[in-house]
């Protein structure tokens, strides 16, 4: 009778380890296949393959001789576009500053010399080759946020520093310069912020979230449209700079009137 019950006790052990063996062997597998696995696919809008032929003649006629056969940029001429985004693509083209005239410390805006259709094609050619920032599907007031307030914030925060407070723009070292605001379009200033042309930084999605940056162009459209001016005139829009030329102003005619002041007492 013992002998039965030890056998039975042994069985049941020996069925209880085969368990635990075959659940840690499956929990090892299972451990292994999530550490090496491969990423899921997901799928992705393909470019279109005829915008892209043609925006590959476009880039042959007026961005090879400076950015290379391959994108891969010439020295002394032009950096490289593999992986710089439709988004710096469009920053460039729309607003005229590429192709560039001249090589200098900074390339300045002009009358644009594509098409919209060309720069959008061009646009999808240089994503095709590594990827990079994109513009977001909205366009113009689509891209104006509905907190000017928090946006006046965030532009102080990150952008005041050489593009004044008011957008006017402003001097920087080496013969750069922040330009004025006054005349970009939402797209224009949204792409730069992605881009970070120049001087300018990037500023990721960590850094701005997309509403943040709409609410970023709803202040500086408040600023530079001439309808946010509660203190009476704007004197240009310089913002401290016209207030302090002011002060320079009315000091120097107090040091010359007191300057005449003595002299006659003397």
């Amino acid at each position: 009778m013992i002998s039965k019950r030890l056998r039975s006790r042994s069985k049941l052990h020996r069925r209880v380890a085969g368990l635990l063996a075959i659940a840690l062997a499956l929990l090892g597998t299972g451990l292994l296949y999530s550490l090496v696995r491969p990423d899921p696919q997901t799928a992705q809008a393909q470019p279109d393959a005829a915008a892209v032929r043609d925006g590959e003649r476009v880039y042959s006629t007026t961005c090879i001789s400076c950015h290379g056969a391959n994108l891969e940029g010439v020295q002394g001429r032009g950096p490289s576009l593999i992986g710089i985004g439709s988004a710096a693509v469009y920053f460039q083209t729309s607003t005229g500053r590429m192709p560039a005239v001249q090589q200098g410390a900074q390339v300045d805006a002009k009358p644009r010399v594509l098409t919209a259709e060309e720069i959008d094609h061009l646009m999808a050619f240089v994503q095709s080759h590594g990827g990079g920032p994109t513009l977001p599907a909205e366009k113009g007031e689509q891209l104006v946020g509905d907190n000017p307030a928090r946006g006046g914030e965030l532009f102080r925060l990150n952008c005041a520093s050489c593009h004044n407070f008011t957008g006017r723009g402003g001097a920087l070292s080496a013969g750069k310069f922040a330009p004025a605001l006054d005349n970009a379009s939402e797209e224009e200033m949204y792409a730069a912020m992605l881009s970070g042309p120049q001087s300018m930084p990037k500023f990721s999605e960590r850094q701005l979230n997309p509403e943040e940056k709409k609410d970023i162009i709803a202040y500086v459209k408040s600023v530079t449209n001439g309808n946010n001016n509660p203190g009476g005139n704007s004197i240009g829009g310089l913002g401290p700079q016209s207030e302090g030329l002011i002060a320079f102003i009315v000091g120097m005619a107090a040091l010359l009137g007191i300057t005449l002041w003595i002299g006659a007492k003397a």
